[in-house]
């Protein structure tokens, strides 16, 4: 059976992405999704699911505090009209939650592995891995793009990892390709922005 391409894309929010977020470091690949692929799907109707990140303090294991609800830096670069569903995480991997997570009002709780919920969020909006392949976009190469892709393959599914649309942490081009083909092969197909296109 062939199966259906899906997009998902990560943590592309302004804490990320653009100039005078916390963790911003040019990057290539925001440019590339804002003026090529955002365009593309646009004008194919080809929607986006949008995994994104509330990095509030508390978050034992990893001291980084930012992309708060409500602020800038929270705010995703993914059109509103492309954006077909959104799960939020509070850790690198795409199954940790939180108790009130994405809302400014309310104090977060501790993070907590949900991989049910993220499982049912991907079965109703990404497909199953026998009928979909994910292609995953957006930040970083070589850490929350990965785990998520580790996620994925141990869940069956053959995700696609578009090369012009994510980049490493560090902006640069030959650590993106470097971490693409190890230690992100294990788990994911690398594929060209051209070559993907002949099979959307």
């Amino acid at each position: 059976m062939e199966r259906k391409h899906s997009f998902i894309a990560v943590d592309i929010q302004n804490d990320f992405a653009s100039e005078g977020g916390q963790w911003y470091t040019p990057k290539p690949a925001v440019d590339f999704m804002k003026k090529v692929l955002f365009p593309y799907l646009r004008e194919k109707g080809i929607k986006i699911n949008e995994i994104i990140s509330d990095y509030r303090q508390p978050r034992p294991g990893d001291r980084g505090d930012g992309c708060h609800p409500g602020e800038w830096g929270y705010e995703s670069l993914v059109p509103d009209d492309i954006r077909k569903s959104q799960w939020i995480k509070c850790m690198n991997s795409p199954i940790w939650t939180r108790d009130n997570i994405g809302d400014a009002n309310r104090e977060p709780g501790l993070p907590h592995p949900d991989p049910n919920g993220f499982g049912q969020w991907l079965e109703e909006n990404v497909g199953s891995p026998e009928k979909t392949t994910p292609v995953l976009i957006g930040l970083t190469a070589d850490c929350c793009v990965l785990s998520t892709g580790q996620e994925l393959n141990w869940r069956g599914y053959y995700p696609l990892i578009l090369r012009e649309a994510v980049d490493h942490a560090s902006g640069k081009i030959e650590d993106r390709d470097k971490v693409l083909d190890n230690p992100v092969s294990n788990w994911a197909k690398t594929v060209d922005w051209e070559e993907l296109k002949q099979e959307l």
